[in-house]
């Protein structure tokens, strides 16, 4: 179990340091307090794990006709309801939500390839021993 904390903490830890770096980078977004950073990153990582993929399964067909394009505004709902949910985290409208969870993506996608975090749901475990596969 404690095995997978630091991917954890990792995670959180980049994710709150895309969100501090949006909030400086749209006018729209904006953390009344550290703790409110600390939360909302926490209840973003919570809800692109619970919440998200609810979403797209009951918006598939629209996101099959849009081509993908609808999961960015899935993606936009889900800043915009952690910002309901966190007292102290505000984004002032839908487009700054779009534009800011496109740059949250990107800038947690590219210090986590710095920091060479890597998912451990995405690893896949070989077995040990000397056995035959068949």
């Amino acid at each position: 179990m404690l095995d997978n904390l630091a991917p954890f903490l990792l995670h959180w830890a980049i994710t709150a340091l895309s969100l501090w770096v949006a909030s400086h980078i749209f006018k729209g977004v904006r953390f009344d307090s550290t703790g409110a950073l600390v939360v909302a990153a926490l209840l973003l990582g919570f809800a692109n794990a619970i919440v998200k993929p609810l979403l797209i399964v009951l918006t598939l067909p629209l996101t099959l006709l849009s081509f993908g394009l609808f999961l960015l505004v899935i993606n936009a709902l889900v800043i915009l309801l952690v910002a309901a949910l966190v007292r102290g985290f505000h984004v002032s409208g839908f487009w700054t939500a779009l534009f800011a969870s496109l740059f949250v993506s990107v800038l947690s996608l590219l210090i986590g390839a710095f920091f060479g975090g890597s998912d451990p749901a995405t690893q896949i475990q070989m077995p040990q021993g000397s056995g035959n596969w068949l």
